[in-house]
């Protein structure tokens, strides 16, 4: 039998990990990079998928030395690439084994 850890952060301990200044990370929600749980930021959420989102965001940003909402733009523009590939890839197998018939 296998556990599933779940990881719930608060807005304090994302700041830590991603060593942001929660008003950096509060900017960042607005423009929905990240949805943590819970309506207010005292009573946020964040899980370890939206920490790792949150690190990426920040090297993006301080990298290429983006505002918040350009790198909510890049973030969804790579999603949407890497949707393409897989869909891409999907394709590619399914024509391969149709020319094999």
């Amino acid at each position: 039998m296998t556990t599933t850890v779940i990881v719930q952060l608060s807005l304090e301990e994302c700041c830590q990990r991603v060593e942001l200044p929660a008003d950096s990370i509060i900017e960042i929600v607005e423009y929905g990079i990240v949805e943590p749980e819970g309506a207010a930021p005292p009573e946020w959420r964040f899980s370890a998928l939206q920490l790792s989102r949150l690190r990426r965001a920040s090297r993006l940003q301080r990298e290429l030395e983006l505002d918040w909402q350009a790198v909510a733009l890049v973030l969804d523009l790579l999603s949407e690439v890497e949707q393409l590939k897989d869909e891409n890839h999907s394709l590619r197998s399914r024509l391969e084994r149709f020319l094999e018939l």
